[in-house]
């Protein structure tokens, strides 16, 4: 059994990583700042480590301390309007704070960096007829998020192709399931039930016809879970293949809350 560090593990995605390491045997430490994540749903089979992946310090202690054999880089700036008004906190959260960790993945020697990407932002502007899209199309972010994002990729395979670091990226779609935030930025289906339950009247912004790719929770944590076990190194789009619609959606979450 390994050593594993998940970052941003007090989350909607990667607390449930994490609960998946733990149910297979793993010693798992949650590094959290809990800006945006929930102290209920840090497992407390874990250490928890309050800390902020910019403090480059505190990320050096608790690499010290805990001697992780992988890490699954779950945190993240995730707010796509926040990227645009603040580009530079982005930057400084989802790239300086991306490299304090493979910095400390490279002095530690670990197994395997596994780092969460989004297949929604790095592609950019893309016309539905090509959809779905494979890991050799073009990347072209317009937003500053998926710049971001993006970036560390870049880093990833540079520490690969001069240090040998193992790793493997996952361009996640739109994930939805429990412990989703119905007052988040993002996660439409949690935003619908949510207003749903407390009687408010949704809004569909257009025709309802934009189509997305949806994936259940438990499909993520698998995919994180492969990751970590296989000997693969490269990027992988995480992804049902297939879209559905606004409107689709809010049919769904208006029969399952009625």
């Amino acid at each position: 059994m390994a050593q594993v560090i998940v970052t941003g593990g007090a989350g909607f995605i990667a607390s449930h990583v994490a609960d998946a390491l733990i149910a297979k045997g793993h010693t798992v430490a949650v590094v959290d700042n809990l800006v945006t994540g929930f102290q209920e749903n840090v497992n407390h089979k874990t250490k928890f480590y309050e800390a902020d992946i910019r403090d480059a310090k505190r990320m050096d202690e608790i690499f010290d301390e805990f001697k992780p054999d992988f890490v699954d880089h779950h945190a993240a700036q995730m707010d796509v309007r926040k990227s645009t008004v603040d580009p530079v906190f982005d930057a400084q959260c989802n790239i300086l704070g991306s490299l304090n960790l493979i910095l400390n993945a490279r002095r530690h020697k670990i197994k395997k960096f596994i780092y969460v990407s989004t297949g929604g932002a790095v592609y950019g502007d893309v016309k539905a007829e090509v959809l779905p899209l494979n890991e050799e199309y073009p990347v072209n972010p317009i937003c500053q998020y998926g710049i971001s994002k993006h970036t560390v990729e870049h880093y990833l395979f540079l520490e690969k192709y001069l240090h040998g670091q193992s790793y493997t990226v996952l361009r996640y779609p739109n994930v939805y399931g429990p412990r989703q935030n119905p007052k988040g930025e993002a996660g439409v289906t949690a935003i619908f039930v949510g207003q749903m339950l407390r009687g408010e009247q949704p809004k569909i912004f257009g025709d309802g016809s934009k189509t997305r790719d949806y994936v259940f929770i438990s499909d993520v944590v698998k995919a994180n879970i492969l990751a970590i076990e296989s000997d693969f190194n490269g990027i992988l789009n995480i992804g049902y293949g297939k879209g559905t619609s606004d409107q689709e959606i809010f049919d769904a979450c208006a029969a399952a809350t009625v």
